[in-house]
């Protein structure tokens, strides 16, 4: 359903790419999950697919391949079509993503009429049927209600809806339950699941939230920096992570203090790896590279990527190392 090839992303005024060489592909009814720190790229991926970049931002290398399309051919009008048709985003403030002027039934129509060709009546219909399906109760008032007038779970649910009017082949979740309480999210996450399965929907994942990953996700990728470190089945990634910053990422997410009664951390700041103009970007921040001796090594280049059988692969010296002892 998706293909990423070398993605490079660059903003003017910056030395180096905020995403780069990112190879990705997701297949329908498949749940990707991407993860990493903020500032990683998560989000940047999902723009660029969407071909919604902010001010300044250019794609500058690889392709992207959707459903057998090149999205980066489209000219704008066919990209706009794609855009809540074919392709749909939930985002991490709901509230913020609704016209304040505009009724529920309005965010909710309009992909209906723009995409699949409604009139009036009928898409209001409907309108009527997609706030039932995602659990909306009262579904005549709630479509008269303003932004304003909705709970944050009840207004993702109203995203949700009109993400889902449109009849997408693929959906794009950014962090959709950062802002909700712990009760709503595991709501929310049942609704995306339910539907990804009932719709048959290739889905990419965007969160930190390992434990959603663990729920949902297929696959897991790990991005670091602007670029895929780790990738693999879910179970494997998560029992059995490779790369030393996916390693870092499990134990941080147990929220067991260290003797000093601290949470976990991993030392040092991500803010600055970019600017590496060669080796590893982690290998700054990385214990695992002067425990096997190949500090020097990180530093001068990265390993090629070669996958498993199992298709789990790891951008690390350290892995490599450890399969060539192995074999």
């Amino acid at each position: 359903m998706l293909q990423i090839e070398n993605l490079t992303v660059t903003f003017q005024g910056q030395p180096t790419p905020v995403i780069e060489g990112l190879s990705l592909t997701l297949n329908r009814g498949e749940v990707l999950a991407l993860v990493g720190e903020s500032g990683s790229g998560k989000s940047m991926t999902a723009l660029s697919l969407m071909r919604l970049l902010p001010t300044g931002g250019e794609i500058t290398g690889g392709r992207i391949r959707f459903d057998g399309e090149d999205v980066l051919s489209l000219s704008d009008r066919q990209m706009n079509r794609m855009r809540g048709g074919r392709m749909a985003m939930l985002f991490q403030q709901p509230q913020a993503m609704l016209d304040p002027t505009s009724r529920v039934s309005t965010h909710i129509a309009e992909p209906l009429q723009v995409h699949r060709g409604f009139g009036r009546r009928a898409a209001m219909e409907r309108v009527l049927d997609l706030l039932r399906e995602v659990g909306i109760a009262d579904p005549a008032v709630r479509a008269r209600s303003f932004s304003h007038e909705l709970s944050g779970g009840m207004a993702q649910r109203v995203m949700i809806a009109a993400a889902l009017s449109g009849d997408p082949q693929m959906l794009i979740a950014d962090e959709p339950t950062t802002a909700l309480d712990v009760t709503v999210q595991a709501q929310i996450l049942r609704l995306i699941d339910e539907q990804r399965r009932k719709r048959n929907l290739a889905t990419l994942l965007i969160t930190h939230d390992l434990a959603v990953v663990a729920a949902l996700a297929d696959r897991v990728a790990v991005m670091y920096a602007g670029r895929i470190v780790e990738e693999g089945p879910a179970k494997a990634v998560l029992e059995k992570p490779q790369h030393p910053y996916t390693q870092a990422l499990m134990r941080c997410s147990l929220l067991v203090p260290d003797q000093s009664g601290q949470l976990l951390s991993i030392p040092g700041s991500g803010s600055h790896a970019r600017e590496l103009t060669c080796g590893c970007r982690f290998h700054p921040r990385c214990s695992a590279a002067l425990q096997h001796g190949i500090a020097s090594r990180c530093m001068r280049s990265e390993p090629a990527l070669e996958t498993d059988p199992d298709g789990h692969w790891a951008r690390c010296w350290a892995f490599e190392t450890e399969r060539e002892t192995a074999a």
